[in-house]
Order: structure tokens, then sequence, then C-alpha cells
């Protein structure tokens, strides 16, 4: 929120209203007798009203302007900015996101899978400062693209970046939540927690879904797969990663979701069936819930000054003024 450390400056303010009245009522007036310069039966030399009248009130309000950045100035305006620096170790929570061309059924919000899972995603990191984020990319290959991290502009950087088709054509399943956990292992996170967001069955890799599922179980790291998608025909549009052509068409949607309730049993997590926004904004809501724990912290405060900013503008506004007034309406200053 932006203060003053010197708020009585504004009242130099009055004198701007003050200037004017006297100035109309010629309270300072001196006495002056008109005399006007011609030549013998000439033309004589007049006040040229027009656009220069307008200029003149221009060159006055540009004055006018410029005594209020300085009284600005001289009340030292400052902008607080507060930001909480956390002393304790928040959650894990990785995010296994299915990148196969799929994803780019146009079912979820009038939008894209992938599109809706980037928005959900997006909602939950920005409201859960302290807490450490990973991104898993997989479709026929996984890799993690965003390792866990506190840094949350670089992971919604990259997390915008995802597209279908980038990691291949499948969904190896087991290998994208393998790839997670081996990345969660070595964390010293009181919680850890993957995500799976997929709307497919594993259909590639060489590690089975359910391995992965009992390891993460094993090293105490909670599992949520969440199915993404209807059923039926469902237009579908992306770019094909390889050849640079857009592909257009519609999907037959349908996958089997006893096998992703399978996987969930053997990691003793839990499975949800996601069809709209409404409920996959809902979902993991209540999965952030269950991880996110409050967080000790201390705040730190900093302040930008910007009497300078506007003592600067005083100046390039007076030297505006008097550029006006000298050099084109020709006034003695």
């Amino acid at each position: 929120m932006p203060s003053f450390q010197n708020p009585a400056a504004f009242l130099l303010l009055i004198f701007v209203p003050l200037l004017y009245i006297v100035r109309y009522l010629k309270i300072f007036s001196g006495i002056s007798f008109p005399l006007t310069f011609c030549d013998w039966n000439g033309e004589r030399f007049e006040w040229l009203g027009g656009i220069h009248g307008i200029l003149s009130a221009i060159s006055e309000f540009i004055l006018a302007l410029s005594y209020v950045c300085a009284v600005i100035a001289l009340a030292s305006p400052v902008v607080r900015n507060q930001e909480k620096i956390y002393t304790s170790r928040g959650a894990d929570i990785a995010f296994v996101i299915d990148t196969s061309p799929s994803m780019a059924a146009k079912d979820i919000a009038s939008g894209t899978r992938l599109e809706a899972a980037k928005q959900v995603v997006k909602q939950l990191v920005q409201q859960n400062a302290g807490t450490s984020f990973a991104l898993v990319a997989m479709a026929s290959e996984a890799a993690v693209v965003v390792p866990p991290t506190t840094d949350h502009n670089a992971f919604l950087q990259r997390l915008e970046q995802l597209s279908p088709g980038e990691m291949g054509d499948g969904s190896a399943i087991g290998t994208g939540l393998t790839t997670a956990v081996y990345h969660l292992i070595s964390s010293s996170a009181p919680k850890k927690c993957i995500v799976l967001v997929t709307d497919g069955e594993n259909n590639a890799g060489e590690i089975h879904p359910n391995t992965a599922a009992r390891l993460a179980r094993d090293n105490g790291i909670s599992l949520y797969v969440l199915g993404l998608g209807t059923r039926g025909m469902v237009s579908l549009e992306y770019v094909d990663k390889k050849t640079g052509r857009v592909v257009s068409g519609y999907l037959d949607s349908a996958f089997d979701t006893e096998q992703l309730r399978e996987i969930a049993y053997n990691a003793g997590g839990s499975y949800f069936s996601v069809e709209n926004m409404g409920e996959f904004s809902s979902i993991v809501a209540a999965i952030a819930k269950e991880q996110i724990f409050a967080q000790s912290y201390h705040i730190k405060s900093s302040d930008s000054h910007f009497s300078p900013a506007f003592l600067l503008s005083a100046l390039i506004l007076s030297a505006l003024a008097w550029i006006l007034r000298r050099l084109y309406l020709k006034e003695l200053l």
C-alpha cells in the first residue's frame, strides 16, 4: 500500500487555488496604463487569441501540474512491499501430467483437457507459497521438467509450455510415476505426494503402473489419480511436434477406469473421475487441504521510494512549460 513519510507537505497544495483566486480578484495587481505601438496609419500590435490562448492555458496547467509533482515529491511517497519468508519446510507435491495427443480433446469447460489441467494446477500453486512443486511431463516417455522447487514462477512458466504430443503418442503411466517417486525419495519434506492427471490407460514404457504405485507407497509418498475427460466422441485439435502440421478430428473417448483405480489402490491412494472444471478444482483443493499444512514464517518488508521520480517529473514539466512560453508564445519570463 502506498503511504507518505511527510504528509504535511500536501498543505502546500492550497497555494495553487489560492494563487488563481488572487489573480482573478486582481488583489496584488499594480497600476498599469495601456500603451499601443503601431506604425503611422499602420497595423497595430495586438494579442493573438485562438491557438495562442489555448497554448497559454496549457502552459499554465503544466506549471500547476509541475508544482503538484514537486509537492508530492516533498511528501516522500513510499510503497511498502511485504514478503513471507518461510523458515520451515513445506510439503512436496509432484504433478505427473499426461501430454499425449488425446489431452487435446476439447471437453472440459469448452477447452482442452491439458488447458484445464494447467489452469487448475496454476491456481493451486499461486495459493500455496511455501509448498514445493515438481512437474513431470508424461506420454510415451516421461521426464522431470521441473524438479521440486519453491520457485513458483519457474514452475508456472514451464507448466504453461506443456503441449500435446511433446513426449510422444502413448501413455507410460508407470514410467511417469516412477520418475516422480525417485525425485521425491530424497526430499526431507514432512509430506510428499504425487498427483497423476491422465485421460488414458498405460500403453507404453517398461515399468508397470502397479509397481510404481507400490514404490510410492513403500516410500511414504501419497498418490492421487485423476481420470480426466468425458466419454463419447470429442473434437480434438493440436499441432504435431514432429511435422509442425495441425491435426484435427474426433476422438472416441473411453479409457479403463478400473486400471486407474487399481493403480491408486496399490499405492494406498485415491482415484477421482473428473468431467468438468468444478469437479477438477474441488478435487485438487481437497488434495491440497490434506497435504499442505501451516508453516512458520516471518515477514520481510522493503520500501520503494518514489520521490526522485516525482521530482524528475516536476523538472521535466517545468522545462516543457518554459519552452512553450519562451520559444513559442514569445513571452518574457
